[in-house]
């Protein structure tokens, strides 16, 4: 079943898991989180999980980064998800790599000589939409299978796995203009640059923006999604700005944008928070004096939709490459905090996953109408 325990993860109305045409946007399934193991049971009833042998395959994860809480729980469910599927003999290996550097031409020269050792599908999480592409053209001319994910590349042989970002950036505006009445100075903690979470996540925060010009960014800072680099990056600024009301993020950041703003002595703005268990406790010991706020990130377990993905194609199931696997962010409300925060390991991020059922009955749910 879907890792999803009993949170009530939902995206101001719901959370959305779905299929998007590219340039499209079909949506074929709208799946409230708090119900996705029953409607991915009851709703995909015709779901078939191909049965090609693909225990002698291999499949590898190249990862560009790694030195985040978010990028750690990554690889820990990937590793956990790789060794239950060679003991039960679905694969013969599934290593991860990471780049040391976060530098395409490293990342694109590790999936050359993934190629070259024999990998038959490789999941990449890129450091560029762009500057892989031609490495990864190749990878499908030379019969691999290449799922991008999470940060996703724009070359169409490759399938693509990913969050809706924009409207994760987006709803942050939408809240925030909704507690400081329209009006406010903003400022915005931006992710590892070059990566397509980044832009995607920034150019939703711009849509939320054009909706509610009474907010300014009055500055702007790559939080890498760290905390200690968000903290370094943001106490750099704070003593060139004006008073701040509300902080947009892209999650890793949010403890250590608290801490800048209380080792200077400035009044605590409103934080959009990212599901970090550090930022989940600071948030909790915040609550008794009147604190709001939420805490929203794409859930690092949902590389298990993008395992799957490649195992399944592998195994002969028929994807269409003209569409985005949308995999469901996780949002958290107060109420939801402890539920959530008892479910969080210590250092690590609340998270969702997907079994080889889940993602099988995700990719084969009706279209709506």
């Amino acid at each position: 079943m879907c890792r999803m325990s009993a949170l009530k993860a939902n995206n101001g109305d719901n959370m959305n898991a779905f299929v998007r045409r590219r340039g499209v946007g079909l949506q074929l399934a709208a799946i409230a989180a708090s119900t996705i193991p029953l409607m991915l049971a009851a709703g995909s009833a015709s779901a078939q999980v191909a049965t090609g042998d693909t225990s002698q395959a291999k499949i590898a994860l190249s990862n560009n980064y790694a030195a985040n809480a978010w990028r750690q729980s990554m690889l820990k469910t990937w590793a956990a998800t790789a060794d239950d599927a060679v003991k039960r003999k679905l694969v013969a290996a599934a290593p991860a790599f990471t780049t040391s550097e976060n530098q395409p031409t490293e990342q694109a020269q590790q999936i050359q000589n993934l190629i070259l050792q024999g990998y038959k599908a490789i999941v990449v999480d890129a450091a560029s939409p762009t500057a892989l592409n031609g490495t990864i053209k190749k990878a499908c001319a030379a019969g691999v299978v290449v799922v991008s994910y999470d940060g996703v590349v724009t070359e169409p042989c490759a399938y693509r796995v990913t969050f809706d970002f924009r409207k994760m950036g987006e709803r942050q505006i939408d809240y925030l203009a909704e507690r400081l009445n329209g009006k406010g100075n903003i400022l915005e903690i931006r992710g590892l640059a070059g990566v397509s979470v980044d832009g995607e996540i920034h150019a939703g925060i711009m849509d939320g923006l054009k909706k509610h010009p009474g907010l300014k960014v009055v500055g702007s800072v790559n939080g890498d999604w760290a905390q200690t680099v968000a903290q370094k990056a943001v106490a750099g600024i704070l003593p060139t700005l004006p008073k701040i009301d509300g902080v947009v993020t892209q999650g890793g950041d949010g403890f250590g944008v608290a801490q800048a703003f209380k080792a200077a002595n400035r009044e605590l703005p409103i934080i959009i928070l990212g599901n970090r268990e550090d930022e989940l406790q600071w948030w909790k010991t915040q609550i008794p004096s009147g604190y709001k706020t939420y805490s929203a990130s794409n859930p690092p377990g949902a590389v298990t939709v993008a395992f799957w993905v490649a195992q399944q194609v592998l195994a002969g199931k028929k994807i269409p490459k003209d569409v985005d696997i949308v995999a469901p962010l996780l949002y958290l409300t107060a109420e939801q905090l402890p539920e959530a925060l008892a479910k969080t390991p210590q250092g690590g991020v609340a998270d969702i996953g997907f079994s080889q059922a889940d993602t099988v009955k995700l990719l084969d749910a009706p279209k709506s109408k």
